[in-house]
């Protein structure tokens, strides 16, 4: 865990050094300095930051928790029966490819431009990613592993807590992980309309007002919320899946 927080402390030093020099050369308002803009979140966080930053949270973790009470048992449902899986396999697959920000307009047509929409749209983003991994996880799983539990009379229940959803976590952390940077950006696009509160809403608000300073923070923090998921998702993993690490 030191190595891990010593590493992105390293790469975070790393990346303000160059773009403390990009600023420097090139020497426009456009690219103010980093420690300008550190400065300038230190002043508005709490007075103009920090709703934005519980919205876009809120929505983020009400999708996300969305998809997992809806992903994850359709997964295991899938992974654990072949008719269901033929029956939905095909349904997945002609859903799934088709870029989840192509039905805004769908979905804003359906539920209007308030929270619902937003929150179905990382929902659409975040259940098929979870879906598709932990089906495939549990159809792995050598029938060896399991048999012997059904052969002495265990219940589904016991299969599932001990064996199906051990298997599939690794996946299923790796599914979120993988699904949470798109479901960020998306989330940006979705606030810039119907709302006035979230940090994509702030970030194009201060660019429209040509506020600079106040449009890198905005970016500075949306990062910083990035970082903060990520971190959350690897502390979670190796919680939840504390059998696979290694020694």
């Amino acid at each position: 865990m030191k190595k891990r927080l010593s590493a992105a402390c390293l790469g975070a030093l790393i990346l303000l050094f160059v773009w403390f020099i990009a600023a420097r050369f090139v020497d426009i308002p456009v690219v103010p300095s980093p420690f300008a803009v550190i400065e300038k979140v230190g002043d508005i966080f709490f007075s103009a930051i920090a709703v934005h930053i519980a919205y876009s949270f809120g929505r983020i973790l009400a999708g996300l928790l969305l998809a997992v009470i809806v992903g994850l048992p359709l997964g295991v449902l899938m992974g654990w029966s072949p008719m269901a899986d033929r029956l939905l396999a095909p349904i997945v697959y002609l859903t799934y490819p088709v870029p989840k920000i192509a039905l805004l307009p769908i979905v804003m047509l359906l539920f209007g431009l308030g929270e619902i929409s937003k929150m179905s749209l990382l929902f659409l983003i975040l259940v098929f990613q979870i879906v598709i991994a932990v089906r495939d996880s549990i159809r792995a799983i050598p029938a060896e592993v399991f048999y012997p539990l059904a052969s002495l009379g265990a219940p589904f229940r016991v299969i599932l807590s001990e064996v199906l959803l051990p298997a599939s976590l690794p996946k299923f952390m790796t599914a979120i992980r993988v699904a949470m940077a798109t479901a960020i950006s998306v989330l940006f696009f979705t606030e810039t309309f119907g709302t006035q509160y979230g940090m994509g809403y702030f970030i194009m608000d201060a660019w429209l007002r040509v506020s600079y300073l106040e449009m890198y923070a905005g970016i500075v923090v949306l990062s910083a919320m990035g970082l903060a998921l990520f971190g959350s998702l690897d502390l979670a993993e190796r919680w939840l899946c504390r059998w696979q690490e290694r020694g």
